[in-house]
């Protein structure tokens, strides 16, 4: 699914945030903040159950959920003081209450277009790659997420800088390998190269549009 709101778009499916039709850096816990409120959106949601959420089982202070509003704040081009999408509620919470709408379905031409860029292909699925950190793991929190025993939760991540990407191993236990070779130090993917995430392999890909036949299922 996708919203639409202001000069943004959020695609769930594809955990992308979209401003002006570029794909803009939000970390793992950000983004997940932001797709609950939008889940929930126009009704305000407590701080309790926002850390909950977030945090499960961990202990953590109300300034952590403050700096990630103010990161998706940022992201979004918000004003605190006139906000147009997260409104704060004093002593409660937060809330969504931007003009929301689902966005309109378009053609597979345009789509395709809609979705160039860096990205990780495996057999079933792809993974459009956002500028900035992208963590690959079994984790909800992950941009990547790879439903696998074999994967750790939080098990590497990817830095995409204009276009180039390097993948660096997260002390995972099954290993992250880039061409048959393992990842220790930070490693500059080349289009087309082969990377095995714990038992999942896909391949790094730089394209300007995908095949129409390609699907969208989880590995």
């Amino acid at each position: 699914m996708r919203v639409l709101f202001g000069e943004c778009e959020f695609d769930f499916g594809r955990r992308l945030l979209l401003r002006h039709g570029r794909a803009t850096a939000l970390s793992p816990k950000a983004f997940q903040l932001l797709e609950f409120l939008l889940d929930r959106r126009p009704e305000a949601v407590s701080k309790s159950e926002l850390l909950t959420h977030l945090w499960p089982e961990t202990f953590v202070s109300d300034s952590s959920l403050h700096n990630l509003v103010s990161e998706i704040r940022g992201a979004l081009g918000d004003d605190p003081q006139a906000s147009r999408y997260v409104r704060t509620i004093p002593r409660y919470g937060y809330a969504f209450h931007g003009d929301a709408r689902p966005a309109p379905a378009v053609d597979v031409e345009v789509s395709q277009l809609a979705r160039s860029g860096p990205r990780l292909v495996a057999k079933r699925r792809e993974w459009l790659l956002a500028e900035g950190l992208n963590l690959v793991g079994r984790d909800a929190d992950c941009a990547v997420r790879i439903d696998s025993a074999t994967v750790s939760r939080h098990h590497a991540r990817i830095v995409v800088t204009r276009g180039e990407a390097t993948v660096e191993d997260l002390g995972s236990k099954n290993g992250t390998y880039v061409n048959g070779q393992p990842v220790r130090l930070p490693v500059t993917l080349k289009d087309g190269g082969q990377i095995r995430i714990g038992s999942v392999k896909m391949a790094y890909r730089i394209l300007s549009a995908l095949p129409s036949t390609a699907t969208q299922r989880r590995v």
